[in-house]
């Protein structure tokens, strides 16, 4: 399995400033970790290290081969739970996705529900939460599968950080082989979940991870949380059974993984080290 990083290396740097800060680790893989339809003022500016679902892709895929990264998954993280908008990320922006991964062969796109944050999402039953998710993304998987790629969800709200929640959205669009899980250890234990458990569950169906362990300071938060972007410390560290994630997936058939973790160069070497001491 690669271990990749995100691309959210340098403060208010553009994308090429984060691979050239990437290859100097002697990274080999990331996520395109930003995208957005359209134009992006703080994008064009070179203070954002954000990718337009409207660039050409291959132009893209050939600035990450400049310094020697491999695109390794697209970055898709929609808000499933909010009113359908034009002003809010969302199925428009997976089917976008869906179709720049492909065209460079790029396998995965990752999204999610993300917290409710409109009174219009808060107030929806678990079952309505459900069937949003499940709705807005019944046309992106019917084309990931004609295109030849995965949308994975990713655990960041309050379905997605559901072991059951994940269940239900799988079986309400009838298990594609085109929908699979990207774990990420450290929102699924902030949000209440196993990791472990999740990892046993959705063996089969998870094609890629975001590393993250959390200090003891984040246990009072856990299970009121969903998602907490990264993590400033080095795996193995936390509280979190990172160990015990790799020993369920060691063996799995998983190309990729990135380490969603902020900090010195040596807290990143050394969360690689400890993946590798885990079999990883």
């Amino acid at each position: 399995m690669k271990i990749g990083v995100f691309l959210l290396i340098e403060p208010f740097a553009s994308v090429e400033v984060q691979l050239q800060r990437a290859q100097q680790m002697g990274f080999t893989c990331a996520d395109i970790t930003d995208t957005n339809a359209g134009g992006s003022m703080l994008g064009t500016a070179g203070f954002s290290p954000t990718v337009s679902l409207d660039d050409n892709p291959f132009a893209v895929r050939r600035t990450f081969e400049k310094y020697g990264i491999e695109p390794t998954a697209v970055c898709a993280h929609a808000a499933l739970l909010e009113p359908s908008s034009p002003g809010t990320y969302g199925t428009a922006e997976i089917m976008k996705a869906i179709q720049f991964a492909a065209a460079i062969g790029i396998q995965d796109v990752v999204t999610t529900d993300t917290d409710p944050r409109s009174p219009w999402a808060r107030s929806l039953s678990h079952q309505e939460q459900v069937f949003v998710i499940a709705e807005k993304l019944c046309m992106p998987v019917q084309m990931a599968e004609d295109y030849g790629v995965r949308i994975l969800l990713e655990p960041h709200g309050p379905i997605t950080d559901s072991i059951a929640g994940v269940q239900e959205v799988f079986e309400r669009l009838g298990h594609p082989a085109s929908l699979g899980v990207n774990l990420d250890t450290g929102n699924a234990w902030l949000g209440g979940a196993d990791p472990v458990e999740f990892a046993r569950v959705f063996k089969d169906k998870i094609h890629h991870i975001h590393w993250k362990d959390l200090a003891a300071e984040w246990e009072p938060k856990r299970g009121t949380l969903y998602g907490c972007g990264f993590s400033t410390i080095a795996l193995g560290d936390g509280v979190i059974d990172i160990k015990g994630v790799c020993d369920v997936l060691k063996d799995c058939p998983i190309a990729s993984s990135t380490l969603e973790i902020v900090g010195d160069e040596q807290i990143l070497k050394r969360s690689v080290d400890y993946l590798h001491q885990c079999g990883i």
